[in-house]
């Protein structure tokens, strides 16, 4: 059962992930210069990603 909700939660993580990037890209695509902190604030929306998922898995894996 833990390795089902692991692995659910890991594709989950991945699929968010993959949407954070593509909505960034999508953003800045047509532009050929982006600001530093366009960069930093999609970097920090990956990292609070992948922060809450650890959180999620070692919860789940302390039960």
């Amino acid at each position: 059962m833990t390795e089902t909700l692991e692995s659910n939660s890991t594709e989950e993580m991945i699929d968010e992930i993959r949407a954070i990037i593509d909505r960034g890209l999508g953003d800045t695509k047509s532009r050929q210069v982006i600001a530093a902190s366009e960069v930093a604030d999609l970097l920090l929306d990956l990292r609070l990603v992948l922060d809450s998922s650890e959180n999620q898995m070692e919860s789940v894996s302390q039960n």
